[in-house]
């Protein structure tokens, strides 16, 4: 049934008729987040599951044809096997800050690769793109003030991100990301949110052989985010900054130390929210 308002309807009414119904659906570079909003909203479960793993886990079945019955049936199949976490409504400011976020994005991107194209760029071209670059920093600054009104706005979102911002090195913009990508901010242990950040470092070894630990998966938009605040607190926190140059004197690579310092950062920040009474000493 067609991706629309109408299509969503019309699920929910088939869904209806199913008991205790619960819906497994690929992210699909959010094309699945209208339908995912409709199902929540009518009170029906949904568990949104990364492409790769669903692949994956149909590979370990030997499974290499693909239509989409199959894709249906192998939903349904990884659904019943690997049980994946229920996806939580999005609140609808969470959903503006969002789109907001992403936007600003978009234009960063943009913004670093026409600064990329200018350093190459002749006579002829570089005016025209002089004047894009111009006007790529005045849509960001419009976005960034956007973004300020949305969460000053309201007295609840104004609260969360002033005590998130009260540790050195996170900015406006992450400290709106966090609202928006982290709900879970304060309500997990520290070492669990790492592991849904993807900033947990975990195992590679087999045998004799030890390889580095890495961070795996995550939640990429907050991660990125979260390394350019590691870089400026890495310099400018001064306890974060001794943190970061003992591993370093200890012979870490500096991505490594940063990750590290990303950790650090993440696990104050949710005892900051966890607990009110908590002060940071400067």
């Amino acid at each position: 049934m067609p991706n629309t308002a109408a299509g969503h309807a019309r699920l929910v009414k088939q869904l209806r008729r199913v008991p205790a119904a619960r819906v497994v659906c690929e992210a699909s570079g959010g094309y699945e987040r209208e339908v995912v909003a409709h199902l929540l909203t009518a009170g029906i479960e949904v568990c949104v599951v990364q492409p790769s793993r669903v692949r994956a886990f149909a590979h370990a079945e030997g499974l290499l044809a693909k239509t989409d019955r199959i894709d249906a049936c192998l939903l349904r199949r990884y659904g019943e096997k690997m049980q994946p976490r229920l996806a939580v409504p999005t609140t609808p400011a969470a959903a503006v800050l969002r789109e907001l976020l992403e936007h600003r994005r978009q234009l960063s991107d943009y913004l670093v690769a026409t600064g990329n194209r200018l350093g190459l760029a002749g006579a002829t071209l570089r005016p025209r793109l002089e004047r894009q670059q111009a006007f790529l920093r005045e849509e960001l600054a419009a976005v960034d003030r956007l973004i300020e009104q949305h969460i000053d706005g309201d007295d609840d979102r104004r609260g969360k991100a002033a005590r998130r911002r009260q540790l050195q090195g996170v900015g406006p913009v992450l400290a709106a990301t966090l609202l928006a990508y982290v709900p879970e901010l304060g309500q997990l242990a520290a070492a669990q949110l790492a592991a849904l950040i993807g900033v947990a470092p975990f195992a590679r070894d087999s045998g004799q052989t030890s390889r580095q630990r890495q961070g795996r998966g995550g939640r990429r938009t907050v991660r990125n985010v979260r390394y350019l605040a590691a870089v400026s607190a890495s310099r400018c926190h001064a306890v974060l900054a001794a943190f970061y140059a003992r591993r370093r004197a200890a012979g870490k690579p500096a991505t490594v130390c940063l990750v590290a310092v990303m950790r650090k950062m993440l696990g104050v920040l949710n005892r900051l929210v966890a607990d009110p009474h908590f002060i940071l000493v400067r």
